[in-house]
């Protein structure tokens, strides 16, 4: 549940229009699900071996650390910290506040007051111990899974029914002309464009990791619930992309600027948009859940560390959860939502979350090296990576990718990121005085 509520977000119900507008057919459209889905379980191989070799709280951090020295592992925390989870927390809570308010017929003002209670209401539950959150995570991973579901099966009835294929206006036949590449070099860089917003809503997969030494037996349980649960979000994505293109056809898909709840309207009618919209709200809250259960368990390791605030690395001694990091968290998160910063601060990071994706991927062949070298204590008999040596190259490769498409789309964008970044190094290099004093 945690594996698949951290990848399903809201990106499945809004960036199949992104990618169909970039590739311009409904082949190509199911060609970059399809390689994004070879490189999602390339990177879930890989962190299914990391959380076996080393499960512990904190996940990458541990990784980088363990392989790259403390000061890599403490800016991936900083960052975490900075924008990467606090930001997405924000960003999430107002997404899931406008589906909710727009459900309610609730006046716009209260958005932000509904996203900041959201905020509050699951670290609270989160806070209480790893139970209360699991059983808010199950559930609402269930119900997105449900609302995925009730789109395919929609689909799926109205193939069988032999339901006429959609007809586009004739702007969009031809703005989707225009746009479909030809030749190979032309198919090669539409699909390489259109990778970047599928990888980002496959992306998610990596954060069970951070809780790996709450779970029963991590060395065989971690890696078990990172295959299948990628393989569960696989199969639901291409599955959805395919309702997608039988409902609106490429060209509608491509024009679409709410693809789940216009394939659900065009299927059902307005009860199934609404039927999608709180589909939508209801993943985004427990993805929100998600984020908010695993991150602090980051912030832990780093303070164990001696690299930060040192009341973080505390455990609350009757619910043992690292109780005062989650309510750092959320304080933070709720000062960026209501400064309403967030978003530029994403935009900012939003390369860096990739930088360190490779990275930790990267650690994988450190540790090979040090078996075989005997600096391993011992040689590792838990899960090891499918296809090792190639599977961590590939998704080493597609993260490299994602991190120049994002730097060449935007400098300024990186540039900004990569000062807040750096504004690190000066906190990493004052807590380690102070731990060493």
């Amino acid at each position: 549940m945690v594996v698949v509520g951290g990848i399903i977000g809201a990106g499945i119900f809004l960036n199949p229009a992104i990618v169909a507008q970039r590739v311009g057919s409904g082949a190509l459209t199911l060609a970059a699900w399809g390689l994004g889905a070879a490189i999602a379980i390339a990177g879930g191989l890989c962190f299914g071996e990391l959380g076996s070799r080393r499960p512990r709280a904190g996940g990458g951090y541990v990784y980088l650390r363990d392989a790259f020295g403390p000061l890599p592992a403490f800016l991936y925390g900083w960052a975490l910290l900075l924008v990467m989870a606090t930001g997405a927390i924000a960003a999430v809570a107002v997404t899931f506040a406008r589906y909710t308010v727009a459900l309610a017929g609730w006046p716009t003002g209260v958005t932000v007051p509904l996203a900041v209670a959201a905020i509050v209401l699951l670290s609270a539950v989160n806070y209480l111990g790893v139970r209360p959150g699991a059983l808010v995570q199950n559930a609402f991973t269930l119900l997105k899974l449900a609302a995925l579901a009730a789109l395919i099966v929609a689909g799926m009835v109205a193939a069988a029914s032999s339901a006429p294929a959609p007809v586009a206006d004739a702007s969009a036949l031809a703005a989707a002309a225009a746009a479909t590449p030809h030749g190979v070099l032309a198919i090669v860089l539409a699909l390489g464009s259109a990778l970047v917003p599928v990888l980002f809503a496959y992306g998610g997969w990596q954060q069970s990791n951070f809780v790996a030494e709450e779970i029963l037996a991590p060395e065989r349980n971690l890696p078990r619930a990172i295959i299948v649960g990628v393989g569960i979000v696989v199969v639901v994505y291409l599955l959805a992309n395919v309702t997608y293109l039988a409902a609106l056809g490429a060209p509608g898909l491509a024009v679409s600027q709410t693809p789940a709840a216009d394939t659900m309207a065009r299927l059902v009618g307005p009860a199934g948009a609404q039927l999608i919209s709180a589909g939508i709200a209801v993943s985004t809250f427990g993805f929100l859940n998600l984020v908010i259960l695993v991150s602090p368990r980051v912030y832990q390791a780093m303070a164990a560390d001696g690299a930060f605030i040192p009341a973080l690395a505390r455990l609350h001694p009757r619910y043992r959860t690292p109780a005062a990091a989650i309510v750092f968290q959320a304080a933070w998160a709720v000062v960026l939502t209501l400064s309403g910063s967030y978003g530029a601060l994403l935009d900012w990071v939003v390369f860096g979350d990739w930088i360190f994706f490779g990275l930790a991927a990267a650690t994988l062949f450190v540790y090979r090296r040090r078996e075989r070298g005997g600096v391993e204590a011992g040689v590792h008999h838990g899960y090891r990576a499918l296809g090792y040596p190639v599977t961590p190259a590939l998704f080493i490769a597609a993260a490299g990718f994602v991190v120049v498409s994002s730097v060449l789309s935007n400098p300024t964008n990186a540039l900004y990121g990569t000062l807040l970044l750096l504004a690190g190094v000066p906190v990493f290099l004052f807590w380690r005085r102070r731990a060493r004093a």
